[in-house]
């Protein structure tokens, strides 16, 4: 990144093409241009630039999870006994390597950490808590929630 990102560095046409790449992701240079009425250099570099400031992280396909076989969505609300010293730091580093785990937040509150995990079904996220998560030194507690119906879930940030 080559400068400290501010809101204001974002005009109406750049919060246009973050609308429409949000919306579409795929969008050449050329096709989002038209879109905005830009020819595409200019179109281009006001990509690029909104790229460099770490405003547009990355590009991705949104998947349907239950056509892939992930019909669980749970929610883990891990504890930790202790929340000092190098555990939770430990647990992190453990999470991010786990591709079933969606997010994880550290929050305030009864939990200190909030995981979103996809699995097959009730005996494969049963197995992840036990040989995943029961494992993981320092965890006092976890309490899960299953998602029962999905009302809303997207990634699209309003700009």
């Amino acid at each position: 990144m080559s400068k400290q990102f501010a809101i204001s560095d974002l005009d109406d046409v750049d919060r246009r093409l973050l609308r429409e790449l949000q919306d579409d992701g795929t969008l050449s240079s050329s096709s989002l241009g038209e879109r905005l009425s830009l020819t595409v250099t200019p179109c281009w570099r006001r990509r690029k630039r909104l790229e460099d400031l770490g405003v547009i992280v990355d590009y991705q396909a949104n998947l349907d999870r239950r056509k892939l076989g992930y019909d669980v969505l749970a929610f883990a609300q891990v504890r930790f006994s202790d929340h000092s010293g190098e555990l939770p730091d430990l647990f992190e580093q453990v999470i991010k390597d786990l591709p079933q785990v969606l997010t994880c937040h550290k929050v305030t509150g009864e939990a200190d950490y909030v995981l979103t995990v996809l699995a097959a079904d009730l005996e494969s996220y049963g197995r992840f808590i036990e040989d995943v998560l029961r494992r993981q030194p320092g965890i006092a507690s976890i309490q899960s929630s299953l998602a029962l119906r999905e009302v809303k879930a997207i990634t699209r940030i309003p700009v």
